[in-house]
């Protein structure tokens, strides 16, 4: 019943398709950034180089980067005669992921770093005093940011499955090819069909929220483990 309402209410969207594509997109897209971001603002708070200062503004100047830019430097790698030209990721989802992936990255390796910076020196202090290994202090530094950690990746998924302008340009909103929820909001709207766009956008906010429910619930178990 439930199917034949929806099929009925976004039959010209393709709404499963759509929202089959938008959580490949975010899930895969936050987890490749949460690996690289999170080893990338460990190693920046880690190292000490010439020009430090520099990346750090570089870095903080992406988190907030338009992602419509990104979204047309994807397309011009990616397009026939751009470099990427020859790997087809245009009008595709790992396209799309690869959008997402540069625009998220930032943001989680900044959130990483900041917190880092403010954990680090005690941590090593007690490392240090403890006969720890660079190796095992950096496990117990990861440790005692999981948490922190889990917002930044929980904040970068946030901003993945938001995501309307890279997509838009780098996917084209095809249906049951590349369209997603946010997309098919944006084709709606642009249609005149605001209940339809609303009610989508309703089914888009309550499935995040039962899918941060179960993150919670997993990070909540694993603390419990921990605790024994």
């Amino acid at each position: 019943m439930l199917k034949t309402f929806f099929d009925e209410l976004f039959s010209d969207v393709g709404v499963y398709d759509a929202i089959r594509v938008t959580f490949q997109m975010a899930v895969t897209s936050t987890l490749l950034s949460a690996v690289v971001g999170t080893f990338l603002g460990m190693a920046l708070e880690r190292f000490t180089f010439p020009g430090k200062r520099l990346v750090i503004r570089i870095n903080r100047t992406l988190m907030g980067v338009p992602p419509v830019v990104v979204g047309l430097l994807v397309y011009m790698l990616t397009m026939r005669r751009g470099p990427l030209g020859r790997l087809e990721l245009l009008f595709t989802i790992k396209g799309m992921i690869l959008a997402q992936t540069i625009i998220i990255t930032p943001i989680i390796c900044g959130l990483v770093y900041t917190y880092a910076a403010k954990t680090a020196p005690a941590v090593r202090v007690f490392a240090k005093t403890m006969g720890a290994g660079k190796l095992q202090t950096d496990l117990l530094l990861l440790r005692e940011m999981k948490h922190e950690i889990y917002f930044a990746v929980v904040t970068g998924f946030g901003r993945s499955i938001s995501e309307v302008g890279a997509v838009m340009l780098v996917g084209g909103n095809i249906k049951g090819h590349t369209r997603t929820m946010t997309t098919a909001i944006s084709l709606l709207k642009s249609q005149g069909i605001f209940t339809e766009g609303l009610t989508l956008g309703i089914l888009l906010l309550v499935m995040a929220f039962i899918l941060q429910c179960l993150a919670d619930f997993f990070r909540k178990e694993s603390d419990v483990n921990e605790n024994y």
